[in-house]
């Protein structure tokens, strides 16, 4: 028997009652199947119509083995979930693409993409990157031409606040060679002062030399009287900021940033 083709506005009607049930909460390939568009007998007042399979995944834009195989997610994306939150949590200021790799780490094959969608449905925040701030290549402080040139040119350093499990601070001291980006020093105390600063710079100077600049912002400790005179005394010059502008001492404050995660 040959099949009846019917009209544009019959299949019309067969979609509309697909997008109730969808609008219901059913999933749209539930409703396909549900009222049996897969080469099944519809009845609309008096006649009978037949659709295919075919005909209605191209009017839905669907591939048609999409209702043969019902998608199911992994089976270890409970466990996989689990531990990128509890990696979150542990990596605050992580995103998704280095906890992914801390993932890979643990040992699970995982993706960056599988890891950022498992992220985005989770409500997870991405951090986003912020804008670089303009240089005062105008201004008059010396440390902003002032570029390392060689090793022992010029030192930075700079203070890192943290606190302990118990809520208590601590102070880090930090120190870097700009030529070669190496950290020279971390001092870690809870009380961090002048006399302190000028106690690591001794075994420094002991160790590598005394260098030609020794660049920091104008935190009390840097610019106590007794710091400066002692610097100068040894033969090295200090290189202060400009107030309120940390990206001039930007090694070093990459360096703690990198030092906090």
């Amino acid at each position: 028997m040959a099949i009846k083709r019917h009209k544009p506005e019959e299949i019309v009607t067969k979609l509309r009652q697909v997008e109730v049930l969808v609008g219901q909460g059913v999933a749209r390939i539930d409703a396909i199947r549900e009222i049996r568009l897969q080469s099944r007998p519809f009845t609309a007042g008096a006649s009978s119509m037949v659709v295919s399979e075919r005909r209605i995944c191209r009017v839905f834009g669907q591939n048609r083995s999409t209702q043969r195989r019902r998608p199911r997610g992994y089976a270890d994306e409970e466990q996989l979930v689990a531990d990128m939150i509890e990696l979150t949590r542990q990596y605050g200021r992580y995103g998704y693409r280095r906890i992914a790799a801390l993932l890979k780490d643990a040992g699970w094959l995982v993706n960056d993409k599988r890891i950022g969608r498992l992220w985005r449905r989770e409500g997870l925040k991405v951090p986003m990157k912020q804008p670089k701030k303009g240089r005062l290549w105008l201004n008059d402080g010396s440390c902003i031409r002032l570029r390392s040139e060689y090793r022992d040119h010029v030192w930075s350093y700079d203070f890192v606040h943290h606190r302990t499990d118990d809520g208590k601070v601590f102070r880090a001291l930090n120190i870097l060679d700009e030529y070669s980006r190496e950290c020279l020093a971390i001092r870690v105390k809870r009380k961090l002062n002048s006399i302190d600063v000028i106690d690591v710079l001794t075994d420094l100077f002991i160790l590598h030399g005394v260098p030609g600049f020794i660049r920091s912002d104008n935190g009390p400790e840097f610019v106590a009287k007794i710091v400066r005179d002692w610097i100068n005394a040894v033969g090295a010059k200090t290189a202060y900021i400009v107030p309120g502008s940390p990206w001039e001492n930007g090694y070093c404050e990459s360096f703690n940033a990198r030092l906090r995660d």
